[in-house]
């Protein structure tokens, strides 16, 4: 029988509620600032978040945010801070559009391979900052960064007229992959939902399993708590650290799958960049939670998609910019104040049953 923990439920409740209270007062007081009304700012967003056309954008928009969040936080884990998700996914998501572009194969073949070279190609590009740090030492943060520009500009080599790439108008991009290597879509009114949310859901799935049941994701939450205990326990951190970088980097190959097989079937000087960085914001915003996460993306969205709309009705454009950064900052400083409200409550208690427990004894030694 599943013994009820109430403190244990009312602490995971507590941290959202005060970090949802705090953002909003903060928000409030920003806008007010700016000399605008927070509560108007707040019906326009619910009520042109809530159309059918802007729950299919946020969808949409929130599934490569989900992708990029998990990448991270497989980094996150163990302590490890995977900085260069962005150039990870990008490199992954050109090289995929060449190999694509270059096949004429069945659908049910092309597909996954596309999805696989995307995936090995970011492993091996977040696993040269594992081999780095294993081997000389270097923070990842540092070689990650530093990766990050390097995919930069060998992207910005190829994709040239001549080599890799074709000029159609302004943009430069790789041939377009077959239309049997488009992937699927939900028929959704007024615009069908990408159909790599199940892929998404499927990677969020497989992220809590492999963290939660299975002997490796204890070993990487060994190694994130401490070094030297799980070297003692036998379990080879280096090891860990390269195994972590070559997952988080092909879950980062990931990132960029919905809009190279999705929306712009090429990768071009217009393709989407900066996703990895928000996936940061959304990997703290969701405690490295999948479900945490997915809902982290889906506000994320959210916000995205009302800020045009405030912006159209006389807000200032960085009001969003604004409201994103005080909610991960509400958010992990709500987190931290819960977590340590409930570690002195746990030392109250066992200081309590320890004195108890003393007085038994000292009562039990004078009766005897």
């Amino acid at each position: 029988m599943i013994k009820f923990d109430k403190d244990r439920v009312i602490l995971a409740v507590a941290a959202p509620l005060l970090a949802i209270v705090a953002a909003l007062i903060v928000t409030s007081l920003v806008i007010v600032a700016a000399g605008d009304d927070p509560f108007n700012a707040f019906r326009i967003m619910l009520d042109y978040g809530s159309k059918s056309d802007s729950q299919v954008w946020i969808i949409n928009k929130a599934v490569p945010y989900y992708l990029s969040a998990l990448a991270v936080a497989i980094g996150f884990r163990m302590n490890l801070f995977n900085i260069g998700v962005d150039g990870q996914y990008r490199i992954a998501a050109f090289f995929a559009a060449v190999v694509g572009g270059a096949l004429t194969l069945p659908g049910f073949l092309q597909i996954p391979l596309i999805i696989i070279v995307a995936m090995l190609v970011g492993a091996v590009w977040a696993g040269i900052a594992g081999v780095l740090k294993t081997t000389r030492g270097v923070s990842e943060v540092i070689s990650t960064i530093m990766l990050n520009a390097i995919a930069a500009s060998v992207i910005g080599y190829f994709l040239a007229e001549g080599r890799l790439a074709e000029k159609e108008g302004n943009i430069i991009h790789t041939p377009f992959i077959p239309e049997s290597s488009h992937f699927f879509t939900f028929p959704t009114t007024p615009k069908p939902v990408e159909g790599f949310i199940v892929v998404a859901a499927l990677a969020g799935a497989l992220y809590w399993f492999l963290l939660s049941r299975t002997r490796f994701g204890f070993d990487l939450r060994t190694v994130g708590q401490s070094e030297s205990a799980a070297e003692a326990s036998g379990v080879s951190v280096k090891r860990m650290v390269v195994v972590s970088m070559l997952l988080s980097g092909a879950a980062a190959g990931l990132v960029g799958m919905p809009t190279l097989l999705g929306v712009s079937y090429n990768y071009g000087t217009d393709f989407p960049a900066g996703i990895g960085f928000t996936g940061i914001a959304i990997a703290l915003l969701g405690r490295n939670h999948p479900i945490g996460m997915a809902l982290g993306a889906l506000l994320w969205g959210f916000l995205e998609r009302t800020g045009s709309q405030l912006e159209f009705e006389g807000y200032a454009q960085e009001i969003v910019g604004v409201v994103q950064g005080v909610i991960v900052l509400c958010v992990v400083i709500a987190y931290e104040l819960v977590r340590r409200y409930g570690l002195k409550s746990q030392q109250r208690k066992v200081g309590a049953e320890l004195a108890a427990q003393a007085r038994k004894t000292d009562e039990a030694e004078v009766s005897a």
